[in-house]
């Protein structure tokens, strides 16, 4: 493996999966047969749901997926996609303050409810649901349930149960939920979120990757409440920080499938350990990434987090640093 200065980093959403990267590649040159095929082939709620957010992603911006549906309208896998990119349309004209974005947020929660309905065993449209959930604030009844522990607000809890009871610790829909307490809170202190975060991972089982949901909300935190500092500031040695990093390493990185883990969750991995000065675990994540690279988390340690190349400058120091001369 490369590790001088030489080194340059890969930026693909496919990561170690050589198979959606094929799919991944088809989709952007207009192609569907490939998604469809992989996703034929695909087993696991995990990889499904992984798959399907990553191609929706993709496909977004085209319309590969309509015309898949309109040449396989019994596809189920082409019914999923459809709910994907309508709800990833709908957060993108959210984002950017598109005239259309509440026509689009309804017309994406209508086709959720048609997906729940016709593929009643599949996770996936319950966790679109909780992605909308973050653009709708406290709008629909469902987000305002009360939350099964006491230091938890009210929200979306039906919706992360209806997922749960489909894919039991399904590492999207925490995620989805995470992102519906940052909304609740504005630009406010991330504690909501951070308490969510433990206790997820503290219902866990060892090898999910919710072991790594804490180092997230540490991420979000630091972003609102410290401001952008110097490297392996204080922030990143607390007793409590380097606490989470360790338990991720050991409850989940030790026992998961690396080529198959999320390349964020091994970034923000490998960067709580390189903050807390655990240079040499976080070389083992560092070495389980390979080339690849997530601009995030390392954006939020740069005087600028809108310029990608400065995040690229913050992970290769740290790389280097940890996987050494």
């Amino acid at each position: 493996m490369t590790r001088g200065h030489g080194f340059r980093p890969v930026y693909h959403p496919a990561g170690h999966d050589n198979a959606l990267r094929v799919a991944v590649q088809d989709l952007r040159s207009g192609r569907w047969v490939s998604m469809a095929r992989l996703l034929d082939g695909t087993s696991g709620w995990c990889a499904w749901t992984r798959r399907t957010q990553v191609l929706a992603a993709v496909a977004a911006g085209s319309d590969v997926v309509r015309v898949w549906r309109s040449e396989e309208p019994e596809s189920v896998a082409a019914l999923v996609m459809h709910t994907r990119v309508a709800v990833e349309r709908a957060l993108r004209a959210h984002r950017s303050g598109h005239p259309r974005a509440e026509d689009l947020r309804q017309d994406a929660r209508a086709g959720c409810l048609t997906a729940a309905a016709t593929v009643p065993a599949d996770p996936v449209p319950w966790i679109c649901l909780l992605a909308l959930a973050a653009l709708d604030g406290d709008g629909h009844g469902e987000n305002r349930q009360q939350p099964p522990a006491p230091m938890l607000p009210p929200g979306p809890w039906g919706l992360l149960a209806e997922a749960a009871r489909r894919d039991p610790h399904n590492r999207e829909a925490h995620h989805r939920m995470l992102q519906y307490l940052y909304a609740r809170s504005g630009e406010g202190p991330a504690s909501e979120a951070l308490a969510y975060a433990h206790w997820a991972a503290d219902a866990a089982p060892v090898g999910s990757a919710l072991h790594a949901l804490p180092l997230y909300a540490r991420v979000e935190r630091y972003r609102r409440e410290r401001g952008h500092e110097q490297a392996l500031d204080l922030y990143w040695v607390a007793e409590d920080s380097i606490r989470d990093a360790c338990r991720a390493l050991d409850s989940w990185f030790l026992f998961c499938d690396t080529d198959e883990a999320s390349l964020l969750d091994l970034n923000h991995l490998a960067h709580a350990l390189w903050g807390a000065i655990r240079f040499d675990d976080a070389a083992r994540v560092f070495t389980a990434l390979g080339p690849y690279c997530t601009t995030l988390p390392w954006a939020h340690r740069t005087e600028d987090p809108g310029d990608a190349a400065l995040a690229e400058e913050v992970f290769r120091a740290a790389r280097a640093r940890c996987l050494g001369p």
